[in-house]
């Protein structure tokens, strides 16, 4: 469970939002003032803090300072009761992970603890990486928390893209399938760049209504439309002097791509409601798992938003195409859980490994984190076996047995190889097993492949006595 400390000295406000926030899954302490949270801090461990700027002993800058200086970890959200544009800046500036004004919303506020609690955890782990002394972890290169790689050939290739744009000002494209780690790879380059020590904002454009994609890219004042009750920095203003990160840009309208061109041509921005123009130093990194040059052939994409963001490109390869990095990975991984677990597993069987080396790995580097990581609370001895991964790859791993003895048998059975019926239906075969194991022996997804129905292609498996 999460453990959320408010700091607040207004009693009944804390209590509130201490039972808001327990309704909601997590575990709250409350202190009346500044040298009691900080007395809080030193006796337990805290995911994130949430500091009411005005206190009777101290101040939220203050407070924001010493937390980040005796707890870098520990994500800090400051509360007040009015809405100051420069000092959300600066307080930002200084680490905090953002600047919320009263009156509180529920949606509002639950948003911005999860995202918050989700840095706190890149933090931790970033931690366990720095004193993780293993002989299989000297293999592997840890640029990121998040984003770790290894021996392979397509892993040496990312990380010199990545050591040689860093120090440009170059905009980025970043390309790659769901879960190789590009908002990794983004953050990977903004800490190896000169903008290491300004702010690193990171926005999911795939997540945004076309309503609300210009107030959440360049802001609004309080009033400016209905339903604007508090004024609102955009993501290019909290952004400035750092790097902006806009994951899965294709996704946005083609109205808020022509703004959005605006506002990197012109290199300012103007708050919804608002006259006064800000200038902008802000390094752009996009991702996308799509083709945007597909996209923009289908009149989805602007070509020249596009030319704007291309001045450099760097694709993220899928896991499966780094197999000698899957079972570095696999150890690196299992450290991380034993710590956040206070587990002790300390190696994989070999069924295990026969598994992950075969295995697609269709969510790629994420989809293998959480499975160690399950396989690590699982686990009922030192060992990592077969019964404590999940269905998919325990699926993966019978159907897969069946249709290698299956085969065996097929070939052995035969034995005028000559004939032409045999011919074509040994073609047949294969060509099923090789669709099914592209796709991890789903049938299903096997079936669409291969242009013939569920039914179909279980009548063929069955000829072959593969249930």
């Amino acid at each position: 469970m999460n453990k959320i400390l408010i700091i607040d000295d207004e009693v009944n406000v804390a209590l509130l939002l201490s039972k808001f926030l327990i309704r909601n899954g997590f575990d709250v302490t409350t202190a009346s003032s500044g040298n009691m949270g900080m007395e809080c801090l030193k006796n337990g461990h805290f995911d994130l803090v949430l500091c009411d700027f005005r206190l009777e002993d101290t101040d939220g800058r203050q407070m924001l300072k010493s937390i980040k200086k005796q707890y870098p970890q520990t994500g800090v959200i400051i509360i007040t009761g009015y809405s100051d544009i420069k000092m959300a800046v600066e307080l930002i500036k200084l680490g905090a992970y953002d600047y919320i004004s009263k009156p509180l919303y529920p949606d509002e506020i639950l948003n911005t603890i999860s995202k918050a609690i989700e840095t706190h955890y890149a933090l931790v782990e970033e931690k366990a990486k720095s004193n993780y002394q293993d002989k299989k972890e000297s293999k592997i290169q840890i640029i990121h928390p998040e984003f770790v790689v290894g021996t392979s050939k397509a892993s040496t290739e990312l990380v010199h893209q990545i050591e040689l744009v860093a120090p440009t000002k170059y905009s980025v494209i970043i390309s790659g399938e769901s879960g190789t780690g590009k908002e990794s790879v983004a953050k990977s380059i903004h800490l190896k760049s000169k903008r290491h020590n300004q702010p690193f904002v990171a926005m999911d454009c795939g997540s945004l209504t076309k309503e609300l994609a210009a107030s959440e890219f360049f802001g609004h004042e309080k009033g400016s439309f209905t339903g604007a009750l508090y004024t609102k920095i955009g993501h290019f203003e909290m952004a400035n002097g750092g790097t902006l990160f806009l994951d899965e840009v294709g996704n946005l309208s083609y109205e808020i791509q022509a703004a959005l061109l605006r506002t990197v041509q012109e290199r300012k921005v103007k708050r919804i409601g608002s006259t006064k123009e800000i200038d902008l130093d802000v390094r752009i990194i996009i991702a996308t798992n799509e083709n945007l040059s597909e996209a923009i052939q289908k009149g989805k994409f602007r070509e020249d938003l596009y030319h704007r963001f291309n001045e450099f490109s760097v694709y993220v390869p899928p896991l499966r195409e780094r197999e000698c990095d899957i079972m570095l990975l696999a150890d690196h991984f299992l450290k991380i859980a034993n710590r956040e677990l206070g587990r002790n597993v300390t190696e994989f069987s070999e069924d295990v490994v026969d598994c992950f080396m075969n295995y697609k790995w269709p969510g790629n580097i994420r989809e293998l984190k959480n499975v160690v990581r399950r396989a690590t609370l699982l686990s009922e001895g030192k060992e990592i076996t077969m019964k404590t991964l999940p269905l998919e790859l325990l699926n993966f791993k019978a159907t897969k047995a069946e249709f290698t003895t299956t085969l065996e048998q097929f070939d052995t059975t035969k034995d005028n190889k000559s004939n032409l019926k045999f011919a074509a239906q040994e073609a047949e075969y294969e060509t099923i097993i090789k669709v099914l194991k592209e796709v991890n022996f789903n049938k299903t997804r096997a079936a669409e492949v291969l242009n013939i129905d569920r039914k179909t292609l279980y009548n063929k498996m069955k000829a072959i006595n593969v249930k």
